[in-house]
């Protein structure tokens, strides 16, 4: 067996196809799962005991099954219950709502982090409780949360692959296909590998970026 990556390169057209189908979902599932999350983070605070309680069940049975057993009752047991999914739309409503779980815990614990005394300070000076929230809670929060959220990201940048198992044509679908008509196994998963860990890394330094700029922009502001 020779080693020989230009079989995989006279498909580019084809992986190109497939990652931009990754990244859309990618992208997409991080921004639903950040909003659905942001949003039962500020419930499960702000809106009661039994409220809390019912989210927060919630949340721990989603954080504790896989996304791929997840992706499955999803797609494959959808249409038991009248809810008949294409596999991209499937995929993309699987990874927001496996993130929004974990992103409700990273917001729960940026919430419990901030020290209640600067919000009970910012009232003292005359702001209402929802100015307080909105004006010092928030942006405190925002810095904490940042890190842990970029680390999720990264992670569902890895699990988006499963969804090749629900025949998504994504990336991972694509080039594994390619590597199997081309039979260059190990040319496809080098290929696999060096496009997953370009994306980590920039992912990685654009979150110290943007973390960076958020902690300038606070003690300016303070």
């Amino acid at each position: 067996m020779i080693f020989n990556p230009a079989i995989i390169m006279e498909k580019l057209p084809e992986i190109g196809s497939g990652l931009m189908v990754t990244l859309i979902l990618w992208l997409v599932g991080i921004a639903g799962g950040v909003a659905v999350g942001f949003v039962v983070a500020t419930v499960r605070r702000f809106g009661g005991r039994m409220i809390n309680l019912g989210l927060g069940t919630i949340v721990e049975v989603l954080r504790g099954t896989p996304f791929l057993i997840q992706v499955f009752l999803l797609y494959y047991g959808g249409p038991f219950i009248g809810l008949m999914l294409d596999p991209i739309p499937c995929g993309l409503i699987g990874l927001t709502i496996y993130s929004a779980a974990y992103y409700s815990e990273i917001f729960r614990a940026g919430y419990a982090a901030v020290p209640p005394g600067h919000v009970e300070a910012a009232q003292c000076l005359g702001l209402t409780r929802l100015q307080a929230i909105r004006r010092i809670q928030i942006p405190e929060m925002a810095l904490i949360v940042l890190p842990p959220s970029v680390n999720l990201a990264v992670i569902l940048l890895k699990e988006s692959a499963v969804l090749s198992i629900i025949t998504v044509p994504e990336l991972t679908a694509t080039v594994s296909a390619i590597g199997s008509q081309q039979y260059a196994f190990l040319e496809a998963i080098f290929l696999l590998a060096v496009i997953y860990w370009v994306i980590v890394e920039l992912t990685g330094r654009l979150g110290r970026l943007a973390e960076h700029r958020l902690s300038r922009l606070r003690f300016a502001n303070a």
